[in-house]
Protein backbone atom coordinates (compact mmCIF):
# COMPACT_ATOMS: atom_id res chain seq x y z
CA UNK A 1 0.00 0.00 0.00
CA UNK A 2 1.25 3.67 -0.93
CA UNK A 3 -0.15 6.78 -0.49
CA UNK A 4 0.79 9.31 -3.44
CA UNK A 5 1.24 12.90 -2.40
CA UNK A 6 2.16 16.30 -2.67
CA UNK A 7 3.22 18.52 0.31
CA UNK A 8 2.47 21.57 -0.72
CA UNK A 9 -1.26 20.69 -1.84
CA UNK A 10 -4.44 21.03 0.41
CA UNK A 11 -6.42 17.71 -0.73
CA UNK A 12 -3.43 15.13 -0.02
CA UNK A 13 -3.23 17.32 3.29
CA UNK A 14 -6.73 16.01 4.32
CA UNK A 15 -6.00 12.74 3.65
CA UNK A 16 -2.49 12.89 6.06
CA UNK A 17 -4.50 14.64 9.04
CA UNK A 18 -6.99 11.97 8.95
CA UNK A 19 -4.12 9.29 9.15
CA UNK A 20 -2.38 10.74 11.97
CA UNK A 21 -5.40 10.82 13.58
CA UNK A 22 -6.21 7.72 13.53
CA UNK A 23 -2.64 7.09 14.22
CA UNK A 24 -2.02 4.98 10.95
CA UNK A 25 1.22 4.75 8.86
CA UNK A 26 0.90 4.43 5.38
CA UNK A 27 4.15 5.22 2.68
CA UNK A 28 4.15 8.17 1.01
CA UNK A 29 5.06 8.53 -3.06
CA UNK A 30 5.82 12.33 -3.55
CA UNK A 31 4.64 13.64 -6.57
CA UNK A 32 5.73 16.64 -8.34
CA UNK A 33 3.22 18.86 -9.36
CA UNK A 34 5.17 21.56 -10.21
CA UNK A 35 6.61 19.39 -13.05
CA UNK A 36 2.93 17.84 -13.73
CA UNK A 37 4.23 14.39 -12.56
CA UNK A 38 0.55 13.83 -11.78
CA UNK A 39 -0.50 14.07 -15.61
CA UNK A 40 1.79 11.78 -16.79
CA UNK A 41 2.62 7.96 -17.25
CA UNK A 42 2.69 6.01 -14.92
CA UNK A 43 0.14 7.99 -12.76
CA UNK A 44 -2.22 8.65 -15.38
CA UNK A 45 -2.18 5.81 -16.36
CA UNK A 46 -3.48 4.38 -12.72
CA UNK A 47 -5.46 7.77 -12.41
CA UNK A 48 -6.97 9.37 -15.46
CA UNK A 49 -8.17 12.71 -14.01
CA UNK A 50 -4.56 12.96 -12.56
CA UNK A 51 -5.74 14.16 -9.03
CA UNK A 52 -3.94 14.20 -6.05
CA UNK A 53 -3.71 11.97 -3.78
CA UNK A 54 -4.43 8.64 -4.62
CA UNK A 55 -4.48 5.48 -2.63
CA UNK A 56 -3.11 1.97 -3.76
CA UNK A 57 -3.53 -1.28 -1.83
CA UNK A 58 -1.35 -3.85 -2.31
CA UNK A 59 -3.81 -5.27 -4.55
CA UNK A 60 -3.49 -3.05 -7.49
CA UNK A 61 -6.81 -1.05 -6.43
CA UNK A 62 -6.38 2.66 -6.61
CA UNK A 63 -8.91 4.85 -4.80
CA UNK A 64 -8.87 8.84 -5.94
CA UNK A 65 -10.72 11.52 -4.12
CA UNK A 66 -9.21 12.45 -0.96
CA UNK A 67 -12.70 11.39 1.14
CA UNK A 68 -12.69 8.40 -0.57
CA UNK A 69 -9.86 7.44 0.70
CA UNK A 70 -10.61 8.67 4.21
CA UNK A 71 -13.61 6.53 4.01
CA UNK A 72 -11.39 3.70 3.45
CA UNK A 73 -9.51 4.06 6.51
CA UNK A 74 -12.54 4.63 8.26
CA UNK A 75 -13.84 1.36 7.25
CA UNK A 76 -10.52 -0.74 8.23
CA UNK A 77 -9.84 1.13 11.56
CA UNK A 78 -13.15 2.70 12.77
CA UNK A 79 -11.68 4.17 15.72
CA UNK A 80 -11.44 6.84 16.86
CA UNK A 81 -14.50 7.71 14.75
CA UNK A 82 -13.98 10.86 12.03
CA UNK A 83 -17.35 9.86 10.48
CA UNK A 84 -19.54 9.34 12.19
CA UNK A 85 -20.60 6.65 15.51
CA UNK A 86 -24.38 5.56 13.88
CA UNK A 87 -26.49 5.97 11.05
CA UNK A 88 -27.89 9.88 12.54
CA UNK A 89 -24.49 10.86 13.00
CA UNK A 90 -22.73 9.98 9.69
CA UNK A 91 -25.56 11.42 8.31
CA UNK A 92 -25.01 14.76 10.17
CA UNK A 93 -21.03 14.51 9.76
CA UNK A 94 -21.05 14.06 6.57
CA UNK A 95 -23.62 17.42 6.13
CA UNK A 96 -20.93 19.17 7.51
CA UNK A 97 -18.06 17.42 5.70
CA UNK A 98 -19.74 18.62 2.31
CA UNK A 99 -20.49 22.20 3.51
CA UNK A 100 -17.01 23.16 4.24
CA UNK A 101 -16.35 21.20 1.01
CA UNK A 102 -18.35 23.21 -1.01
CA UNK A 103 -18.76 26.43 0.14
CA UNK A 104 -15.44 26.71 2.57
CA UNK A 105 -12.84 24.81 0.83
CA UNK A 106 -13.21 24.99 -2.75
CA UNK A 107 -14.33 28.76 -2.88
CA UNK A 108 -10.68 29.30 -1.17
CA UNK A 109 -9.27 27.05 -3.76
CA UNK A 110 -11.04 28.02 -7.12
CA UNK A 111 -9.45 31.64 -6.00
CA UNK A 112 -6.11 30.40 -6.47
CA UNK A 113 -6.92 28.28 -9.59
CA UNK A 114 -8.57 30.89 -11.24
CA UNK A 115 -6.18 34.01 -10.07
CA UNK A 116 -2.79 32.87 -9.13
CA UNK A 117 -0.01 32.16 -12.05
CA UNK A 118 0.99 28.58 -11.09
CA UNK A 119 -2.34 27.68 -13.21
CA UNK A 120 -1.34 30.00 -16.01
CA UNK A 121 -1.41 28.13 -19.35
CA UNK A 122 -2.28 24.99 -17.39
CA UNK A 123 -6.02 25.63 -17.51
CA UNK A 124 -8.38 27.92 -18.49
CA UNK A 125 -8.39 30.76 -16.11
CA UNK A 126 -11.54 32.85 -15.48
CA UNK A 127 -10.20 35.43 -12.83
CA UNK A 128 -14.04 37.16 -12.52
CA UNK A 129 -14.36 33.89 -11.10
CA UNK A 130 -12.19 33.53 -8.55
CA UNK A 131 -13.11 37.11 -7.53
CA UNK A 132 -16.35 35.80 -6.78
CA UNK A 133 -15.01 32.72 -5.16
CA UNK A 134 -13.19 34.95 -2.85
CA UNK A 135 -16.43 37.12 -2.04
CA UNK A 136 -18.36 33.93 -1.19
CA UNK A 137 -15.23 32.64 0.80
CA UNK A 138 -15.06 35.31 3.19
CA UNK A 139 -18.97 35.15 3.59
CA UNK A 140 -18.67 31.83 4.29
CA UNK A 141 -15.89 32.10 7.08
CA UNK A 142 -18.46 35.13 8.67
CA UNK A 143 -21.07 32.29 8.23
CA UNK A 144 -19.20 29.58 10.00
CA UNK A 145 -17.90 31.96 13.36
CA UNK A 146 -21.77 32.12 13.76
CA UNK A 147 -22.15 28.39 13.34
CA UNK A 148 -19.22 27.54 15.94
CA UNK A 149 -20.57 29.77 18.53
CA UNK A 150 -22.48 27.48 20.18
CA UNK A 151 -20.33 24.01 19.80
CA UNK A 152 -16.52 23.29 19.70
CA UNK A 153 -16.10 21.56 16.71
CA UNK A 154 -17.94 21.92 13.18
CA UNK A 155 -20.14 19.11 13.24
CA UNK A 156 -20.83 19.10 17.12
CA UNK A 157 -18.87 18.17 19.87
CA UNK A 158 -16.22 15.65 18.48
CA UNK A 159 -13.58 16.34 16.20
CA UNK A 160 -14.17 15.06 12.71
CA UNK A 161 -13.89 14.99 9.00
CA UNK A 162 -15.42 18.35 8.37
CA UNK A 163 -13.11 19.83 10.99
CA UNK A 164 -9.99 18.31 8.56
CA UNK A 165 -11.75 19.67 5.22
CA UNK A 166 -12.51 23.46 7.16
CA UNK A 167 -8.90 23.63 8.15
CA UNK A 168 -6.79 22.59 4.90
CA UNK A 169 -8.94 25.21 3.53
CA UNK A 170 -8.59 28.11 5.59
CA UNK A 171 -5.08 27.34 5.89
CA UNK A 172 -4.54 26.82 1.73
CA UNK A 173 -6.18 30.32 1.61
CA UNK A 174 -3.06 32.21 2.97
CA UNK A 175 -1.52 31.83 -0.14
CA UNK A 176 -4.78 34.00 -1.73
CA UNK A 177 -4.56 36.28 1.25
CA UNK A 178 -7.86 34.66 2.78
CA UNK A 179 -8.00 33.73 6.41
CA UNK A 180 -10.16 34.12 9.51
CA UNK A 181 -10.68 37.56 10.52
CA UNK A 182 -9.45 39.44 14.10
CA UNK A 183 -13.96 39.67 15.22
CA UNK A 184 -14.28 36.52 14.71
CA UNK A 185 -13.85 35.13 18.09
CA UNK A 186 -15.45 31.68 17.60
CA UNK A 187 -13.88 31.02 14.61
CA UNK A 188 -10.79 32.13 16.02
CA UNK A 189 -11.17 30.01 19.16
CA UNK A 190 -12.34 26.92 16.95
CA UNK A 191 -8.48 27.49 14.43
CA UNK A 192 -6.50 27.39 17.38
CA UNK A 193 -7.78 24.43 18.80
CA UNK A 194 -7.82 22.13 15.85
CA UNK A 195 -4.26 23.96 14.68
CA UNK A 196 -2.98 22.98 17.40
CA UNK A 197 -3.57 19.26 17.42
CA UNK A 198 -0.15 16.87 16.29
CA UNK A 199 -2.13 15.86 13.24
CA UNK A 200 -2.43 19.71 12.23
CA UNK A 201 1.05 18.76 11.63
CA UNK A 202 0.73 16.54 8.77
Amino acid sequence: MKLYDSTHAPNPRRVRIFLAEKGIEVPLQQLDIGAAENRKSPYIDKNPLGGIPMLELDDGTCIAESVAICRYFEGVQPEPPLMGVDAKDRAVVEMWQRRMEIEVFTNITQVFRNTHDFFKGRITQVPAYGEACRGAALKRLAWLDDVLADRPFVAGERYTIADITALCGIDFGRVSKIGVQPDQKHLSRWYEAVSSRPSAKA
